[in-house]
């Protein structure tokens, strides 16, 4: 049955959906959003529960890079951000030592990118312009970047992207807000209700049938909505999905062009798993710890969970472990309990420890596996040697009555960011508004 009509229908409450639809209805137009999941945010997830002492983040937890609308939006919602505290260190074969450089040969990488005529995958080019066993510590750490830091493929990631990201230094530049992402996406919910758009949650779209002018979206349990344009906010992942897996959403008559250019562009998985101590152990030489690391920011490993973070400067005893790319991609159907042991094992090895005196140690934990997620199918977007062509085709209105948006298209120097997802809903209401 028709459950509620509007002039725009909104599919997705992330950054992306959120924005659009506050600056679609301050426009004057009537807006419904429609999310899947039984809370805002999509990818960003500000997640609280007793086994935390504070808040954590499962999704979106940095600002990379120059993010002006981002820090406005944390201006309005009274949040501040403060810069990560501490030192980096790198772990390998059971010995730990502070770093500086992610990568060590940067320059000259980045010296021979800058002469590169034709765009190619990253695999490729470390293959074709550094196959020698003097690069291979080089080769090692442009691939663990890509693959940990964007989540990307590095078979199929585009150096000439990779060369202008690392031209930027956005990764050293990686404040984060203070108490997490929620205030703003609250602050964005509260502003659309101001101006009299709707939120439908729990809403979980399966068929989007449309002609000029004119848009069903059916969604479970028999209900549709009706308007007269809708902006589809999914991520990549979803729109990549094939109709036999989870999170698959139909559109009626189908979009081939649309689907081969989701298709063409990239988009990885990431793994998270935050862990919560009685005390920050690594801080200092205690029982069972061989190998303290104090006044811990990031370490970088050879572990199976690689990547690990603390907190600092807040204090509070808390390690969130990354793994990203095709290892997580590989784990997308592992239980959580096997993530458990993966991230105690990998703690174990760097601390020189046990498994087993961790968990006398933990007090909290939680692993978000966001490829399992059938409503976002992976994390973020990363560019291809295709994505360059393929993103303005998505990005084109069909027939003035489809539109797209979401981090994976925006056009500017942020992809993949909540900068992206933001400032993407911005342009994508702006143009409506217009046309």
């Amino acid at each position: 049955m028709l459950h509620q009509q509007a002039d725009i229908l909104v599919v997705g409450a992330g950054a992306a959906g959120l924005m659009a639809a506050r600056d679609l209805a301050r426009a004057g137009k009537s807006v419904i959003i429609l999310e899947a999941r039984h809370r805002l945010g999509g990818r960003i997830h500000t997640f609280s529960s007793p086994a935390f002492s504070q808040p954590i983040e499962l999704g979106a937890e940095f600002m990379h890079g120059d993010v002006p609308l981002t820090k406005e939006l944390l201006r309005e919602a009274g949040t501040a951000y403060q810069d990560p505290g501490g030192k980096n260190y790198e772990v390998g074969s059971d010995h730990a030592q502070e770093t500086g450089d992610y990568m060590e040969d940067l320059p000259l990488l980045l010296d021979k990118l800058h002469t590169l005529s034709h765009d190619m995958p990253l695999v490729a080019f470390l293959n074709q312009y550094f196959p020698e066993d003097r690069y291979q510590l080089l080769r090692e750490q442009a691939i663990r970047f890509a693959e940990g830091y964007d989540a990307a493929d590095s078979e199929r990631a585009s150096v000439f992207a990779l060369r202008d990201e690392w031209s930027a230094g956005g990764a050293e530049d990686s404040p984060r807000p203070v108490g997490g992402y929620g205030s703003m996406l609250t602050l964005l919910a509260q502003q659309l209700a101001a101006a009299g758009g709707k939120m439908e949650l729990g809403a979980i779209v399966r068929e989007i049938h449309w002609q000029r002018g004119h848009v069903e979206v059916r969604c479970d349990e028999n209900q549709y909505y009706a308007a007269q344009q809708v902006v589809v906010t999914v991520p990549l992942g979803v729109l990549q999905a094939t109709e036999s897996e989870p999170g698959y959403v139909a559109f009626v008559p189908e979009l081939p062009t649309k689907r081969n250019a989701a298709a063409a562009m990239g988009f990885g998985a990431i793994i998270k798993v935050l862990l919560e101590f009685d005390e920050a152990f690594w801080e200092h030489d205690s029982s069972g710890l061989a190998q303290p690391l104090p006044d811990l920011g990031f370490l970088f490993s050879d572990a199976p969970i690689p990547t690990w973070w603390a907190q600092l400067p807040d204090p509070r005893p808390l390690l969130t472990g990354w793994l990203g790319g095709p290892a997580a991609t590989a784990l997308c159907d592992a239980s959580d309990e096997t993530v458990m042991n993966q991230a105690l094992d990998s703690l174990a090895y760097i601390f020189a420890t046990t498994p087993e005196y961790l968990r006398t140690k933990l007090r909290g934990h939680q692993v978000a596996n966001w490829a399992a997620d059938p409503f976002a199918r992976g994390a973020y977007t990363y560019s291809t040697i295709d994505t360059a062509a393929a993103r303005p085709v998505l990005l084109q209105p069909v027939e003035q009555t489809l539109f797209f948006a979401g981090e994976g298209l925006y056009t500017g120097p942020a992809l993949g960011t909540v900068e992206a997802a933001l400032q993407s809903g911005k342009d994508t209401a702006a143009s409506m508004i217009t046309s």
